[in-house]
């Protein structure tokens, strides 16, 4: 209902001397208000959205086959997949705008798991996924006897950072919020 069409009646109301003093025109006049702000908050109203950080994840769901959601804690969704042995959604904060972190359950990570992590990278950052697949390899592979277990790498504007322990190996990619 827009504005015109409520005042329209409030208009017809005045005009048969319920706005007149004779009428108790102030207590006539609040009724009035309330009556057409209840109606445009009604009307108005947009329904219940999902914060964006949780529509994202249910995308990645609908998307990857085998992923599930499982907690949200500190503006991170847990998610977990056969591949991964632990893998989060970082939601936007005052420095990153998103986050995947992803954690593999050997020193040298099976190319599934690189799949994985290019796949729900190119739904989280919208990017063609071959492109995130080169960019988690090149990561990945990286790591060795010259360049270390910590690498950190720029790759299409996102910040990649991938380390490893004696048991397993992980990848970090995100964005920066000014990027």
């Amino acid at each position: 209902m827009t504005k015109q069409q409520l005042a329209a009646p409030i208009s017809r109301l005045r005009s048969a001397g319920f706005g007149s003093a004779g009428f108790g025109s102030a207590r006539v006049a609040a009724a009035l208000t309330l009556l057409a702000a209840i109606a445009m908050a009604t009307l108005g109203a947009s329904p219940a959205r999902a914060d964006r950080c949780d529509d994202l994840a249910a995308q990645l769901k609908s998307q990857i086959d085998g992923l599930s959601i499982g907690k949200t804690a500190a503006n991170l969704i847990y998610l977990s997949h056969p591949q991964a042995k632990q893998i989060t959604l970082g939601c936007a904060s005052r420095n990153i705008s998103n986050q995947l972190f992803a954690r593999a359950d050997s020193r040298k990570p099976k190319p599934a798991f690189l799949e994985l992590v290019a796949s729900a990278s190119a739904i989280i950052f919208t990017l063609p996924k071959d492109e995130m697949l080169k960019g988690a390899t090149r990561c990945i592979k990286r790591m060795g006897l010259f360049r270390g277990d910590d690498v950190k790498t720029r790759y299409r504007r996102l910040d990649m950072n991938c380390s490893r322990t004696k048991t397993d190996a992980s990848i970090t990619i995100s964005r920066g919020v000014d990027q």
